[in-house]
């Protein structure tokens, strides 16, 4: 059994992005239902082919770039086999240099906990992924907390998806996904409950951007990733606020391969985040959140 370590040459690094899919496994798995994934097409304008762990790697070594990499398993909601976390975990391991890798275990699933703590002392992944309205879970339901326990207990992050999704976009019913078990504000009572849980709301939270700012200003251990919309995009408020007080907090990430590295570095030059605060969105807050600079794991408060 591999287990990963990073090899990552923080100081060669131009980037960290937070955010990359695995969409498709070494056996040609889809992660998603053939429908899911044409509907996600359809709503990002996206044709192009979904990467295999081995070329998402080198793609980001060709850019100096590390990129934390994951899944999301919802065999539950979908009725769909999830990707395999801990072949996720060892792709990374033999990609150490560009790659990190999170796990993502169904909420539903009994074995959930032990799930998850077999991943990080047996596999290395250095967080979590979840998708609340593709798993269908309410995060603020008390159900979950063991497992939440379990990732807190193991020091690594929680990285949950937040706001509008583009999974089941158009389809009637939006497929039964209920947009409204992502919004941020259930992530308040997580964060209150696990201070030492470090919780990443991924993307902006559209249409629940102010109840994220709300969140992250409110609770010190909570981040926010600026994956899934192209800078040009990202609400003011958001960027006055990555600007300012929670400068420390922003993380870079795309949402590979819906939206790429490229067009995010092209488009947010279109935006009025300054220059003295992207060092840290692009790497040096990922740096501290994920221990890569050997310190400790966590925010600044």
């Amino acid at each position: 059994m591999v287990r990963y370590e990073p090899a990552l040459d923080v100081d060669a690094l131009q980037a960290i992005d937070m955010h990359v899919h695995i969409e498709i496994d070494d056996h040609g798995h889809h992660s998603l239902p053939e429908d899911l994934v044409e509907a996600a097409s359809r709503y990002f304008r996206a044709d192009g082919p979904r990467p295999a762990l081995e070329a998402i790697a080198e793609y980001y070594r060709e850019r100096s770039m590390a990129a934390v990499v994951f899944t999301v398993d919802a065999h539950t909601s979908l009725e769909h086999p999830a990707i395999s976390s801990v072949e996720i975990a060892e792709g990374a391991a033999r990609h150490a240099d560009v790659l990190i890798p999170f796990g993502s275990v169904d909420p539903h699933d009994p074995a959930a906990v032990d799930t998850a703590r077999r991943l990080v002392e047996d596999h290395g992944v250095r967080g979590f992924k979840f998708h609340p309205t593709v798993q269908r879970f309410d995060p603020s339901d008390e159900t979950h907390y063991a497992l939440y326990a379990a990732i807190q207990d193991a020091g690594v992050p929680a990285l949950f998806h937040t706001g509008q999704t583009g999974i089941g976009a158009g389809i009637p019913g939006g497929r039964g996904l209920r947009l409204g078990l992502s919004n941020p504000m259930l992530l308040d009572p997580v964060a209150a409950d696990f201070p030492d849980l470090q919780i990443i709301m991924a993307h902006p939270s559209v249409p629940w951007q102010d109840e994220a700012l709300s969140v992250a200003t409110h609770k010190a251990n909570t981040w926010i990733d600026l994956s899934g919309w192209s800078p040009k995009y990202f609400p003011a408020e958001l960027v006055r606020y990555a600007n300012t007080m929670l400068k420390d907090r922003i993380l870079f990430g795309s949402d590979f391969p819906l939206l790429t590295p490229d067009r995010w570095m092209r488009d947010v030059a279109q935006t009025n985040l300054t220059e003295a605060v992207m060092p840290g969105i692009l790497k040096h807050n990922a740096v501290r959140l994920l221990g890569l600079d050997a310190g400790r794991v966590g925010g600044e408060g």
